[in-house]
């Protein structure tokens, strides 16, 4: 007979606990799953028997069997072991309820852009607060112990930062790796320390839900060529597992790094990923589409030198003007700057300027500087004036389609509707022009009221409208991706069937099958029930809820494709926003 059959195998005899044990060899069997006999006089755990016939044969001595006194002792040992296991519990549930509590402290600071400093300061107002209001002196010195206890220092709050962003990262690569298609929005700023940074966000369908996630922010501590570019995007995907061949859509600010014919970033994407679309943001080329030029630029040029006189020439004179401002009933408190880089700034600055107009000639007739004469001729000018609220109606105008534009989650179908519905504005906006009606040009409505006269509107700002009709049509007619395709996803009872449709789908997403495509659309349209669930669900959830790939696939690819694009940068602008408010000129050194 082989050692090996002579050998015990304790889990194959499955022998279990039994009652009887704990009397006789002073042991106890934990609650916890797998757990092993416990010995109750030394807390080993070793075989029972032989255990306690070799290290407390003593006990027998001092408590025989069956007796009262042993029992009483057993029990006494029993209970003072599951007071200490309670103990050890409640501890460690106190500690993961405090590590719970300092992970939400951080998620909440980082949320808000605030500093990790800033926990301690959140602390301290958390117990100043409960010492007032929790009336009862136990419950209050209770609560207060425990919020103590919470690790909230600057260096702990880093470290919960990182674990969280890992883990949100996990997730984000999670549904990449799920995601069929995916759209890529580039752009690139320079923060406090003069560092090129370019911020790399995708739009991707997870299974369940479009998202929009950050996917990385990398430095460019030298030159921001379209081939560095392209070398540290491919990196980033490599690094992540993450092919560029996914890549439906890349849509950048137009800038010569990005889509230069034979150098720029999209060329080179391009190359790998043959089926690749590029967009132009669409908020950049509708701000594009204002530009001004000849006469309307030096009377746009000529009312920055005004107020930049006024607002930055000195310290004093503008806080003369503010006390000016001050005693009137304007409905502002101060003129503002314009900036070319932020998109409202012109139209806002000039509303400001408007609604300062009797102020600014007041202040400007009591100051003794020498450019104070020209600049006063101007504004007591009826006509320059009057162009002066023409270019502040108009920016208006457009200062609305560009907040109709801005936001998360945006699709590119609502961006061509926004945009297609604006440049039929624009033809009421030049027969309101053209008939002096008015109606849609406030400013220079009220500034003919207060000259009596109609005759404000001249052929310069008929020509600007015109000039601007003809730029929406030149970017946008001509999409890069065709109307109809993009319409379809809104509206698939409107498009027809027919080779048209089907050959402009081939081409923006050739693994189409395009007679596939013409039969179900048929079916599609044909179907009561689908038109129904149509005209009530949401749009995203009756895509990828109710329209099953086993009747609809085709179509099924075509909308996610279409749902997947991003329409513009607007959430690379706001992250660049929200790093410059994170790294100040007090905080862009700290680690």
């Amino acid at each position: 007979m082989s050692l090996s059959t002579l050998k015990r195998k304790v889990d194959v005899e499955n022998h279990s606990f039994k009652d009887d044990w704990k009397e006789k060899y002073v042991c106890i069997l934990p609650s916890f799953v797998n757990a092993k006999p416990l010995c109750l006089l030394c807390n080993e755990k070793y075989n029972l028997r032989r255990h306690f016939e070799s290290r407390h044969k003593t006990f027998n001595e001092s408590f025989p069997l069956q007796s009262d006194a042993r029992r009483q002792k057993i029990d006494s040992l029993v209970a003072s072991y599951i007071h200490s296991n309670k103990i050890l519990v409640s501890y460690t549930t106190q500690q993961q309820k405090a590590t719970a509590a300092s992970l939400k402290v951080a998620w909440i600071l980082t949320r808000k852009n605030k500093p990790f400093t800033d926990a301690e300061t959140f602390k301290e107002c958390m117990v100043a607060a409960l010492e007032e209001v929790v009336p009862h002196e136990k419950i209050k010195a209770s609560i207060l112990t425990t919020v103590k206890q919470i690790p909230l220092s600057a260096r702990t709050t880093t470290r919960r930062v990182h674990v969280l962003a890992e883990e949100v990262q996990h997730l984000v690569l999670d549904g990449l790796t799920l995601a069929e298609y995916i759209s890529v929005a580039l752009d690139e700023s320079t923060d406090k320390t003069d560092v090129a940074q370019l911020c790399v966000y995708v739009r991707y369908f997870d299974g369940t839900n479009f998202r929009e996630e950050l996917l990385g922010l990398i430095p460019l501590e030298n030159y921001t060529t379209g081939d560095i570019i392209f070398e540290r995007l491919n990196a980033l995907f490599k690094k992540h597992r993450l092919s560029l061949e996914n890549i439906c859509l890349v849509v950048t600010d137009g800038a010569p790094s990005m889509v230069g014919r034979h150098k720029g970033l999209i060329a080179r994407l391009s190359a790998v990923a043959p089926q690749l679309k590029a967009l132009h943001c669409l908020i950049h080329q509708s701000v594009l589409c204002a530009r001004l030029s000849g006469e309307l630029k030096e009377v746009m040029e000529t009312i920055m030198k005004v107020i930049n006189f006024i607002r930055a020439t000195s310290s004093l004179q503008h806080r003369l003007f503010r006390e000016l401002v001050a005693e009137s009933s304007a409905n502002y408190e101060d003129l503002l700057l314009h900036n070319d880089v932020r998109w409202l700034s012109r139209g806002k600055s000039l509303e400001r300027f408007c609604g300062f107009q009797n102020q600014a000639c007041d202040f400007l007739q009591r100051s003794c500087h020498k450019k104070v004469a020209e600049y006063r001729i101007l504004l007591e000018n009826k006509e320059f004036i009057a162009k002066v609220a023409f270019l502040t109606d108009i920016f208006c105008h457009f200062n609305a389609l560009n907040l109709q534009l801005q936001g998360r989650n945006k699709t590119i179908i609502d961006l061509v509707e926004k945009l297609n519905a604006f440049g039929k504005k624009l033809d009421i906006f030049l027969s309101d022009l053209t008939s002096h009606r008015l109606l849609h040009f406030n400013w220079l409505r009220k500034h003919q009221e207060e000259a009596g006269t109609n005759d404000v509107v001249t052929d310069l700002m008929t020509d600007l409208i015109d000039q601007m009709k003809d730029n929406f049509s030149a970017r946008f007619d001509k999409f890069s991706i065709p109307r109809d395709v993009i319409g379809f996803v809104r509206d698939p009872f409107s498009v027809k069937p027919d080779g048209d449709f089907s050959s402009h789908v081939k081409k923006v997403l050739p693994a189409i099958d395009e007679a596939a495509l013409q039969l179900e659309l048929v079916d599609f349209q044909g179907s009561s029930l689908v038109k129904t669930e149509f005209t009530t669900a949401n749009l995203e959830s009756f895509w990828t809820a109710y329209i099953h790939a086993e009747n609809y696939a085709n179509m099924k690819k075509l909308a996610l494709f279409v749902l997947c694009m991003f329409g513009s940068t607007y959430t690379c602008k706001a992250s660049f926003s929200t790093m410059n408010a994170i790294k100040t000129d007090a905080r862009n050194r700290l680690t």
